[in-house]
């Protein structure tokens, strides 16, 4: 494993304290820290900023001239990113809807996505592949529970929701020429999607 990013231990124990319980595990932030390292000079999106655990792995993987747009519904989970984060200004970081953010950003074009909520994976995730710009990637995780028959936990209706949506994702990226997908049973499940330069 690299080295943590700095802010990591501090972003964790505000996390904590807050009860939140949906950030990304260390697998999933390293992943993303290296996956960054590969776009120098480029524009990332990350749908689901949640307080900043995968933010932090991040921006500790871009160049000095790479910015990264986040974005989550949750107040109190992006005070704490903000908190942590705000003074890389190569980071902006957004309270608001994702849906509608990626509804606005259309037309342009980004060199990494990062989709970690509903918006941009399970809601409209259409909205998030046509932002990927040629030889740009669309990275989205915790698609393991619906690799699983079976699972510790009760089967709710948000459980179900997922599963349909992963499903529906899949279908989605199964028609896209423009894509080439990896998925690997690894951390929370990863999905990994690099868009191609032309259609062969």
């Amino acid at each position: 494993m690299m080295p943590r990013p700095q802010a990591l231990n501090a972003i964790r124990a505000d996390t904590q304290s807050l009860g939140f319980d949906m950030g990304s595990p260390e697998l999933t932030g390293s992943l993303l820290c290296t996956l960054a390292a590969s776009k120098p000079g480029g524009r990332l999106l990350e749908l689901g900023t949640g307080t900043g655990l995968a933010t932090a792995w991040i921006l500790k993987g871009m160049s000095a001239d790479s910015t990264l747009l986040t974005v989550d519904t949750d107040a109190q989970a992006t005070a704490v990113a903000k908190k942590h984060l705000s003074e890389d200004a190569r980071v902006t970081i957004k309270t608001q809807d994702g849906l509608e953010l990626l509804k606005a950003l259309q037309g342009e074009s980004f060199d990494f996505i990062f989709a970690d909520t509903w918006p941009g994976k399970i809601d409209k995730p259409e909205l998030a592949l046509d932002l990927v710009a040629p030889g740009g990637i669309y990275i989205v995780d915790d698609m393991q529970l619906g690799w699983k028959e079976q699972i510790e936990r009760p089967v709710t209706d948000l459980i179900l929701g997922v599963w349909e949506g992963q499903r529906r994702l899949m279908k989605l990226l199964e028609t896209r020429t423009d894509f080439v997908c990896t998925s690997l049973e690894w951390s929370t499940g990863i999905m990994i999607c690099t868009k191609k330069a032309s259609i062969t």
